[in-house]
């Protein structure tokens, strides 16, 4: 493993990989810092833009996003009360009372240095998690993977505030994914005698339009308008006392974020949250929390940024993406030409290795960014949102046009853009719809192979070992949310 890691380091310390680690979370902490944007939405509009670079150079650029934007999405919260997007929410409840208390430089500089701590953490863990959770997964054929995507698509309802949503939501994913040509007969299915729908529906349109083009539409209608807090490089330094309460709180953030970023459909959300509320539980003083605990900042954004490392696992590992921004990752991986799964361990060593080794050098890159220049950051914020919408949308379908060289792409962003926008409106969650479109194909695949090999028996989802466990799995996941709603009933 270290030796292989040692390649990775040769790998990303190459001046144009450098370069691009260096732009890729540059863009993340401006788009994670932006309402209304995030690093899944940053990271679709800049997917065609990768297709003249390197694929390892690419990936590290996408990834470097995807963490990066966890780091920006504080500056919103804190600053300004208003989450860059829901992982946020936790630290906004603390950092802006923070703020309000004159403390805002104190929370910026805790969040960055426990972000870069619990990213570390979890760096270390993706380098020795995935090997052996990749040599599991070369034992599974079309069964286990059938039920592996399976269980992707499951796990994020069964895991939200509102199951049945989260589960339509995948449903109108999968269905989003029949539409073209049948993979096996060739026979042209869900059309409707559009010449643009003959070759399907690519992930990034959808990826454009629900998550980059909805959130601007969903800001756009917010008419309030608040007055940032400004703050100072000389207000960023802690206190001893900061230091002794915070240790402890770093490294269960830490913890907790890891383990909650590989359960696929989980996300940086459910990490920070729970993440919280541990704290609260462990803390001498819990009636602190909500009006300006530093320790709560420190576990919300540990946790956040753990878990976007952690969501790498799964993806690294089996080809699973564990969150929104993984699945926008794995869908990059799928256009550079490279297969994700099992193999990719040992048929791209380099690519997997060096974008390990990349999160070490991308987490120093974010430190010494915002230490120092979280004040020229927040002027960002100054700027009104009605100006900066134009540009995001234009940046949108121009990539979205590039893609393709196709105005159809364009309409079809537009399209599902509304789609998203009224998901948001009607509180329907749009990461399922997303997830379960980049795995449709695997799942499509992988059960019609199943039952050719069984002949047309689905036993062989309950005679094979690792499926029958996936199995159990499934159900658990479909059977937990029922539970829990029928706990809640009085």
């Amino acid at each position: 493993m270290i030796e292989a890691l040692l390649q990775g380091f040769s790998v990303a310390m190459m001046p144009e990989n450098l370069l691009f680690i260096f732009i890729g979370v540059l863009i993340g902490q401006v788009v994670g810092a932006l309402p209304g944007v995030g690093p899944a939405a940053g990271m679709a509009l800049l997917l065609p833009l990768t297709f003249g670079l390197e694929p390892v150079t690419a990936i590290m650029m996408l990834a470097g996003i995807m963490y990066g934007g966890q780091y920006g999405g504080t500056l919103t919260s804190v600053l300004i009360n208003v989450p860059g997007e829901a992982s946020g929410v936790m630290t906004a409840m603390d950092g802006h009372a923070m703020a309000r208390q004159g403390r805002a430089g104190a929370a910026l500089a805790i969040a960055a240095i426990g972000s870069f701590i619990a990213g570390l953490g979890a760096v270390l863990a993706v380098a020795v998690i995935t090997p052996p959770l990749a040599s599991i997964g070369l034992k599974f054929n079309a069964p286990e993977y059938f039920l592996l995507a399976l269980l992707g698509v499951i796990a994020v309802g069964s895991l939200g505030d509102a199951p049945i949503r989260s589960l339509l939501a995948g449903v109108l994913g999968l269905l989003i994914a029949l539409v073209g040509v049948d993979p096996l007969t060739g026979t042209p299915r869900l059309n409707f005698g559009i010449p643009a729908l003959y070759q399907g529906i690519d992930f990034i349109p959808v990826a454009i339009g629900v998550f980059g083009i909805a959130e601007v539409l969903h800001s756009l209608e917010r008419s309030e308008k608040v007055e940032p807090i400004r703050t100072r490089l000389k207000d960023m330094w802690l206190t001893s006392q900061d230091w002794a309460a915070c240790r402890f709180s770093i490294l269960r953030g830490g913890v907790i974020g890891l383990f909650v970023g590989i359960m696929p459909g989980a996300g940086a959300s459910v990490a920070s949250l729970l993440s919280y509320l541990t704290e609260r539980k462990f803390s001498k003083h819990p009636e602190r929390f909500g009006s300006g605990a530093i320790d709560g900042v420190a576990a919300a954004e540990s946790a956040n940024n753990a878990a976007s490392h952690g969501a790498l696992i799964p993806m690294l590992s089996l080809g699973i993406p564990g969150s929104a921004s993984s699945a926008v990752l794995l869908a990059a991986l799928i256009l550079h030409g490279i297969k994700p799964g099992p193999m990719l361990m040992s048929t791209e060593s380099a690519l997997v290795w060096g974008l390990i080794a990349s999160m070490v050098v991308g987490n120093l890159f974010l430190l010494i960014l915002n230490l120092p220049m979280a004040p020229v950051f927040a002027a960002l914020l100054r700027v009104p949102y009605v100006y900066l919408a134009p540009g995001i949308l234009v940046i949108s379908l121009v990539g979205a046009y590039a893609a393709t060289l196709s105005m159809a792409t364009v309409w079809m962003c537009i399209v599902f853009g509304l789609l998203g926008w009224l998901m948001m409106k009607l509180d329907i969650p749009r990461a399922p719809l997303v997830l379960a479109l980049v795995l449709a194909p695997l799942m499509e695949a992988s059960l019609r192979q199943a039952l050719l090999l069984s002949l047309g028996s689905p036993m062989i989802f309950v005679e094979r070992p690792i499926s029958a466990v996936l199995l159990a799995a499934v159900l658990f996941a479909l059977i937990a949310p029922i539970v829990r709603v029928m706990r809640k009933r009085p």
